[in-house]
């Protein structure tokens, strides 16, 4: 069976809309580019920033290696793997889950929490630099309001 859709029943996009589609994922890949530099050049990933960030943030400094996968958006084995390296390098520890066999607990270390907190500030100077600063307060409304719809599920 064809996962192909027939030309006839493809929504294609009208000329605003392919303009607007196209401008948000500049927007999207600038902005992204531009501040993974930044942590770059503080020896940070962006994944590494969102689980030292997410991690500081919870209680006991610990989330599930789950819980952590479903909110950036990850696989459980992606996560792992990046754990691991994440591990080596002394920024977080994992314990095991006794409610899942399978999974473990991400534990922020002294050392990744002392990362983090040397990172942010910087971090969120790039944040200011290259969104906060450039749009007005209307823009940042219109950018939260935009982004609550695109985060609901399809239909939702």
């Amino acid at each position: 069976m064809s996962t192909k859709r027939s030309h006839e029943t493809v929504r294609w996009l009208d000329a605003d809309e392919e303009r607007a589609w196209r401008a948000l994922r500049r927007m999207m890949i600038a902005i992204q580019t531009r501040t993974a530099h930044d942590l770059a050049a503080l020896g940070l990933s962006e994944p590494d920033y969102e689980v030292l960030s997410t991690l500081s943030e919870r209680p006991g400094r610990t989330s599930t290696l789950h819980e952590q996968a479903a909110k950036m958006g990850w696989s459980r084995s992606r996560l792992s793997r990046h754990a691991t390296r994440m591990e080596a390098r002394g920024l977080l520890r994992r314990e095991p889950d006794p409610d899942d066999g399978r999974g473990c607990y991400l534990v922020l270390t002294e050392h990744g929490l002392e990362t983090l907190e040397d990172a942010a500030p910087a971090h969120l100077e790039s944040v200011r630099r290259h969104v906060i600063d450039r749009l007005s307060p209307a823009d940042l409304s219109a950018v939260e309001e935009i982004a609550r719809k695109l985060e609901e599920p399809f239909g939702g």
